[in-house]
């Protein structure tokens, strides 16, 4: 960063270099990988990143988005294609559709992320759960929106509002709020806000936008009889189990309730990572979907299950990049000085500050720990917040990290590109629910800290 840049300046770098980011890929028809990665680099030169550190801060980026996106789409999308091929997705669909009724289609898949959601993290669930949504959405026809928005609203929701999710876990501990009333708090706005900005908006948003299901997740045949239902819920259930195991001895470890270390204990947290546990349930979808085909079918189905999702993770690599280069340059840390001292109520300043810091620079998790850094000091010296009041600003601020999510949010290219649409479209349809989901998140919390 170059340190004559004033605040002024690098403000106005990023809004121009998001409107050229834009207008590389929906005017000039730049694919979204090349244009990223252009934008990336001209941004960390004009901003003054020394020469010798503009591809190392690039790789950086682009490394750590793979690091966490990478292995999670990857086995997902093995996981995703096994469960269609093997008819375990029909299968779930069939019971959820059963209990709900058809009309009421998307909102069982809304339940069922948000279910889901409570301790697998945003990309994770949706790569697990979309052969699900993709089943129910061909039975019944329309547009893939009506079942796509509702789960993944579900998931972004859950992931940004409720512990043991890190944004929020990080944010709670920042300001000193209770966990145990955070988790409370956190599901009880999270199951209202979720109706209007996701299943509501979902409805409406998909009645007016046809997105038809890619081709290349067109189902194929089997003559190979469909797993029972409890083995579709044994291999959805099992990363969640594996990984809640870890955030809850993390959780109890740190609250002093159990003592680490060990052998046991250690490997116990390992298996509860997101990737190991990924792997775990590709394993074992392997084992069980086996019966009946062969090895060398097995081998094939998880290859054509990679090949579609590389662009995927390269765009959305590609974004972590463009992301990492607005937090490296100093235009986070710009907006953050610019909006602390505005002189707005705590849980107003809250949300305000963590919106700009979304729109900076991308990351939902980046926004919420670092606004819940910044306010911290004004947070211990007000004497007058209980704590319910601290969990009411922690979702403050998690709604305005949620908000405005755009081309410099890695989010954005992964449900983009998983859902087949255009940047136009996604801008339209996933923009405007996210947005939906951190205003009326913090309508809720807001009004929350008037009345209690």
């Amino acid at each position: 960063m170059d340190p004559t840049l004033g605040t002024a300046t690098l403000l106005i770098i990023a809004l121009l270099s998001v409107l050229g980011l834009l207008a590389l890929i929906l005017y000039a028809r730049m694919h979204a990988f090349v244009a990223l990665v252009l934008m990336s680099l001209v941004v960390a030169i004009v901003t003054g990143v020394p020469l010798a550190n503009v591809v190392p801060t690039l790789l950086d980026g682009f490394g750590k988005t793979l690091a966490s996106v990478g292995l999670l789409v990857g086995f997902g999308a093995m996981i995703g294609r096994l469960l269609e091929v093997s008819g375990g997705a029909q299968v779930l669909a069939d019971r959820l559709v059963g209990l709900f009724g058809e009309k009421r289609a998307p909102m069982a898949l809304g339940v069922a992320s948000l279910l889901f959601g409570i301790p697998i993290f945003f990309d994770a669930g949706l790569v697990v759960m979309l052969p699900v949504i993709f089943v129910v959405a061909r039975r019944f026809g329309g547009s893939l929106l009506l079942y796509a928005l509702p789960a993944a609203g579900a998931f972004a929701i859950m992931h940004a509002f409720v512990p043991p999710h890190p944004g929020p876990v990080a944010a709670g501990t920042l300001l000193g709020a209770d966990i145990g009333l955070l988790v409370f708090v956190g599901m009880v706005l999270a199951i209202p806000t979720w109706y209007i900005s996701a299943y509501l908006f979902g409805s409406y948003i998909g009645r007016r936008v046809n997105v038809s299901i890619p081709l290349l997740d067109a189902p194929e045949q089997s003559t190979v009889a469909p797993p029972k239902l409890s083995t579709v819920l044994f291999i959805l259930l099992l990363p969640l189990v594996l990984i809640f195991l870890n955030t809850g001895l993390s959780t109890l470890q740190k609250a002093g309730a159990i003592e680490g270390g060990g052998v046991v204990f250690d490997f116990l947290l390992m298996i509860g990572q997101t990737p190991i546990a990924l792997l775990i349930t590709v394993l074992a979808a392997i084992f069980i979907f086996a019966v009946g085909r062969s090895l060398g079918e097995i081998e094939e189905l998880c290859n054509n299950a990679l090949g579609p999702v590389c662009a995927i993770i390269l765009v959305t690599g590609a974004g972590g990049m463009f992301g990492g280069v607005l937090r490296a340059s100093g235009i986070g840390d710009a907006l953050a000085g610019s909006l602390s001292d505005l002189g707005l109520p705590i849980i107003v300043a809250a949300f305000v500050l963590s919106l700009g810091l979304r729109v900076a620079q991308g990351s939902a998790t980046v926004a919420l720990t670092t606004t819940a850094g910044l306010i911290a000091p004004t947070v211990a010296a007000a004497t007058d917040l209980s704590q319910l009041d601290l969990c009411f600003i922690v979702i403050a601020i998690a709604s305005g990290a949620t908000a405005l999510s755009h081309v410099n949010d890695s989010g954005f290219w992964l449900v983009g590109r998983f859902l087949g649409m255009d940047e136009k479209t996604t801008l339209k349809t996933w923009t405007v629910m996210e947005t939906l989901i951190g205003f009326v998140g913090f309508g809720f919390a807001f009004a929350g800290s008037l009345i209690f």
